[in-house]
């Protein structure tokens, strides 16, 4: 039987290629439109998925029975696979069992089950969306009458149908479960295992937060150790962002309303069937070409913009401030630090004197 924290890898493993495997049309679609849009920086890949509390895989925990009064492990291994078999019958085309496994070596037998729930999104691509896989599954809210929340969501039937279809199962074997459920299924396992189990699983997410951490404080310490090159690289990027928004600013404002007010007023002329022929076609090329001179002043101002942008003096000029204030801010973080630092090493000296 492998230990808690061989079986957490294994299940990422697992849950890690059914993710790749099944989501990665849906990823590549997503990246498209974002590049289409302009914001690739909300690209999300497989793994991203499986990460996010939002798309990733539901857990349950199956029991039958407690410390005192439990069934057989053999029993129970048959019970589940018929469970399961039925509920992938049931639910198999929207919820996905990825992975399972029975514990045996703890005071009752019971499975860490992991499901996802994913159906075809506008574009008809596969992915993880709960909510709506419900929908499709027909499965209502609890009380339709009001308004969807927390305490009223087709989640909440789902797990009250599977928890009858797991009766019913058990039934067929001559096990009586008690109907009224009881939410959590860890309360039955014997405190010390439960403890264990916790533990083992937060020893693992926090290795691995801890190593990210350390990563991003060794990327940052190296831009720290240098002052003066961290804040031209703050600075730069800031003086980027400041020309990019400013020139596509003054575009949209020298273009979006006065074109549209252009064209519609010359539309009324034009189209207005009391103008005379010669009227509406000298009216056509009066405003066609006052169209055209006001998209070459949209450009000449901005090629301006552009051309007093890029002047070394100017660009100094700007980024100048950016940079002090940086600086500024970064010394005094150093500041704060070196002066903790002190008051820790002297708080340790008097410590020793007492």
């Amino acid at each position: 039987m492998r230990n808690n924290v061989e079986l957490a890898v294994h299940f990422e493993e697992v849950e890690r290629f059914f993710y790749l495997q099944h989501y990665s049309d849906y990823c590549f679609g997503q990246h498209e439109r974002n590049h289409r849009n302009g914001h690739s920086e909300r690209n999300r890949e497989t793994d991203d998925l499986r990460l996010d509390k939002r798309t990733c895989p539901e857990e349950s925990i199956i029991q039958i029975g407690n410390m005192d009064n439990q069934i057989p492990a053999e029993l129970f291994f048959k019970i589940a696979l018929e469970y399961f078999k039925e509920f992938n019958d049931r639910f198999g085309e929207y919820v996905h069992i990825i992975d399972w496994a029975l514990h045996v070596d703890e005071s009752t037998p019971h499975i860490h089950e992991r499901h996802v729930f994913d159906c075809e999104n506008q574009y008809g691509e596969i992915m993880p969306q709960q909510e709506k896989a419900l929908e499709k599954l027909n499965i209502d809210l609890p009380f339709p009458n009001k308004v969807p929340g927390k305490h009223n969501n087709r989640k909440m039937k789902f797990d009250s149908i599977c928890r009858c279809l797991l009766i019913d199962v058990a039934k067929k074997y001559g096990i009586d479960i008690a109907e009224e459920p009881i939410y959590g299924g860890r309360e039955y396992l014997e405190k010390q295992d439960y403890i264990r189990q916790k533990l083992n699983a937060d020893i693992i997410e926090k290795n691995i937060k801890l190593k990210k951490k350390e990563t991003e404080l060794e990327e940052i310490t190296l831009k720290i150790s240098d002052a003066e090159a961290f804040a031209d690289d703050v600075a730069e990027v800031a003086y980027e962002k400041a020309v990019e928004v400013v020139t596509e600013k003054v575009r949209e404002e020298t273009r979006n309303e006065d074109y549209a007010l252009i064209e519609e007023y010359g539309s009324s002329i034009i189209n207005n069937p009391k103008n005379s022929e010669p009227v509406r076609k000298i009216s056509k090329n009066l405003f066609t070409g006052l169209l055209q001179k006001f998209r070459g002043m949209t450009e000449k101002i901005t090629e301006k913009l552009a051309r007093v942008f890029s002047d070394p003096v100017q660009k100094e000029i700007i980024k100048k401030p950016v940079k002090e204030s940086v600086i500024a801010r970064l010394n005094a973080k150093k500041q704060t630090i070196a002066d903790d630092n002190a008051h820790r090493q002297k708080s340790k000296t008097q410590g020793k004197d007492m």
